[in-house]
């Protein structure tokens, strides 16, 4: 009966695809008659068994990621077991990767599809590690600025529109406003107003209303004291209305240079909702 001569050469290039062991790697080429896709298939469905029984396990750790290309932006959130896995490069670039890879999809939120699943096995089965794709974003339109915190775990997105020629966002600004994004207590909810849940803003009139009331002022001076207390809301909760974190004595809608119009944005930090 043949056999099939394996070099030592494509065990090593199996197992930089696969991150199994040599032995692992060299059963697989004999298997398939040393067809390296064969062999990379094979343990792959050999893995999956393996790798789905830890999906169990708790992924309290991971990072986020950002992508920025074509007229779009994606922000991702990749998960994994320990931070030592999250802090690795490789991870990191697999992140960075599935990041590239949710450009390709819709505007709105992201499935994880075959590309961004296959890239993300690849250190799944290297670390052993319950590491998958657990959610993500895209924005379609304009410009876009960005920040992700050092440590990996906080992202924003920031999508803005330029309204007329002269009109520009500098990098500095752009990158400013993502950071109030991620340090402002409490998180902005909207840009401005006419973002806000309609029901969360009657709520909140109708209660300043009663609380004006309840003074026992005048009707006429009741309903400004109402209409102001509604204004100091809008203030604490939009982001233009609260004070810029790089500058407390002025609103975030004061350092926006006219001719900007910010669109949306998107914050995402690591385990939370």
């Amino acid at each position: 009966m043949s056999t099939v001569n394996i070099s030592a050469k494509d065990v090593m290039k199996l197992r930089d695809r696969t991150g199994l062991g040599m032995g692992d790697c060299k059963n697989a080429l004999v298997e398939t008659k040393g067809d390296m896709e064969a062999a990379e298939k094979l343990i792959r469905e050999r893995m999956k068994g393996k790798m789905d029984a830890r999906t169990d396990r708790a992924a309290g750790e991971g990072c986020v990621s950002v992508a920025i290309a074509g007229g779009k932006a994606a922000i991702v959130e990749i998960r994994s077991e320990t931070d030592f896995t999250a802090r690795n490069e490789e991870f990191r670039t697999m992140a960075a990767d599935v990041a590239k890879l949710a450009l390709g999809h819709a505007a709105g939120k992201v499935t994880a599809d075959k590309a961004i699943i296959d890239r993300v096995d690849v250190v799944r089965r290297k670390t052993g590690e319950n590491i998958s794709f657990s959610r993500g974003e895209v924005l379609s339109g304009g410009s876009f600025a960005s920040y992700v915190h050092h440590d990996g775990k906080l992202g924003v997105v920031l999508q803005y529109e330029i309204e007329n020629a002269g009109g520009e966002l500098p990098a500095d600004i752009g990158t400013g406003i993502c950071q109030h994004i991620a340090a402002a207590v409490p998180t902005p909810a909207a840009i401005d107003a006419s973002g806000l849940d309609p029901a969360v803003v009657a709520a909140k009139r109708a209660e300043a209303v009663a609380e004006a009331q309840a003074s026992g002022k005048p009707a006429q001076i009741a309903e400004k004291m109402a209409e102001g207390k509604l204004r100091k809301f809008f203030e604490e909760v939009t982001l233009l209305g609260q004070p810029y974190v790089r500058d407390d004595k002025m609103q975030v809608g004061q350092v926006v240079p006219k001719g900007v119009k910010l669109v949306k944005f998107v914050r995402v930090r690591l385990g939370q909702d």
